[in-house]
């Protein structure tokens, strides 16, 4: 039998398993909000921690406008929530003709419970030859208009 022993905190390091792509090189970020000390980049860009939050209440979206067409493979999304219970939705979808048209690549609905599911983590594994536009759009709460959209990590690669 061939076996190896692994360090289970080095498996556990998802942003290394892929080449992210540099967003602050390669696109401009539009948001319909933020709070000055959660801004977009603490969610986009590999050294940040804080993640992005939300200044305003209600449906938000983020959208990265390529410079020039780019070729995704992975894209990971990381939402947490330690406080409130909430049901929150995200649409994630693509155009590949700076917004003329766009295709969804995933609509999912996801319970947070500060007492049991705290953190929503997902990788996609997709095949978007050329992608011009990608974008998020949050729902933070499908039943409350008042809840803060946020996002720990988004990444593309």
């Amino acid at each position: 039998m061939r076996k190896r022993i692994v360090n289970p905190i080095l498996q556990k390091n998802k942003d290394s398993d892929h080449n992210w792509l540099d967003i602050e090189k390669l696109a401009i970020v539009e948001v319909t909000s933020e709070e000055n000390e959660f801004p977009i980049e603490s969610a986009l860009l590999p050294d940040k921690v804080s993640g992005w939050r939300a200044s305003a209440s209600g449906k938000q979206m983020i959208r990265l406008l390529f410079d020039s067409p780019q070729q995704l493979q992975w894209i990971s999304l990381n939402f947490e929530e330690l406080e409130c219970e909430r049901t929150q939705e995200y649409v994630l979808r693509w155009s590949p003709d700076e917004g003329h048209s766009y295709q969804e690549i995933i609509r999912q609905q996801w319970n947070f419970s500060p007492d049991g599911a705290t953190s929503q983590l997902e990788d996609y594994q997709v095949d978007l030859p050329a992608v011009t536009i990608l974008e998020l759009s949050i729902n933070p709460d499908i039943s409350d208009k008042n809840a803060f959209a946020s996002i720990e990590k988004f990444r593309v690669a």
